[in-house]
């Protein structure tokens, strides 16, 4: 039972969304289509990420935890965890803009991209040793500026405030993930590569790429429901 304990945090991540996606009210389902593109567009970056600090040492799974399956050094689960995990936070933002008026956010839109973009710089110039905080806070430093003023897109207050409300599922999936409540982690990171600052036993990076992640996805879904 231990060996499917990553795949069995995916299904618990995934299903209740799924199950609610064809509820009359929501009818996410309808929207099914435009989130496989954005989330399959979004994953590509981010599993070839995920495979370059594998092979890197920057961080290693814990078979035990894991079926043994494996492409490009990762685990199956690991693949999963690129729909799984986005498909719950896109339906989450897709519900609560449907039932809740949450444009007031968006007045701190160009707050929300300072100040994020003020942090990263400030983290990638002290910290600038460390692969993983590095490349994590030029990426979401990145993403906020392009979305920002490339993209022009109106939402990233709204999107920045239903990150925030994702945050008891981030520390119940993420912990999990790093060891809350198992005699090991399923993910493991090397502490050189780290700044080795954790809410609870999460790198607190892993919340930041998370930030990067989920605007990302909730862009590109955006631009595929358009269509």
């Amino acid at each position: 039972m231990q060996t499917y304990t990553y795949i069995l945090i995916n299904f618990l991540t995934v299903i209740i969304c799924f199950i609610f996606s064809f509820d009359r009210r929501i009818q996410f389902n309808k929207h099914f289509k435009a989130f496989l593109k954005g989330s399959i567009l979004v994953a590509i970056p981010f599993i070839a990420w995920d495979i370059a600090f594998t092979k890197m040492g920057v961080w290693w799974f814990n078979s035990s935890y894991t079926m043994p399956f494996r492409i490009g050094g990762l685990p199956i689960e690991e693949w999963l965890f690129f729909i799984c995990i986005p498909f719950s936070c896109v339906f989450t933002y897709f519900c609560l803009d449907k039932f809740f008026n949450l444009n007031w956010a968006n007045r701190f839109n160009t707050i929300v991209v300072w100040f994020t973009v003020l942090v990263c710089l400030l983290v990638a110039v002290l910290f600038h040793q460390k692969i993983y905080p590095l490349v994590t806070v030029l990426i979401t430093a990145a993403t906020v500026l392009y979305l920002h003023y490339i993209a022009k897109v109106s939402w990233i207050g709204k999107g920045s405030f239903v990150y925030l409300c994702l945050m008891p599922g981030f520390f119940m999936v993420n912990g999990v993930l790093t060891g809350t409540g198992l005699e090991s982690p399923i993910v493991n990171y090397n502490p050189d590569q780290i700044l080795n600052i954790r809410m609870l036993t999460i790198p607190v990076e892993d919340a930041v790429y998370g930030y990067a992640q989920f605007m990302l996805n909730i862009y590109f879904f955006k631009r595929f429901q358009k269509k």
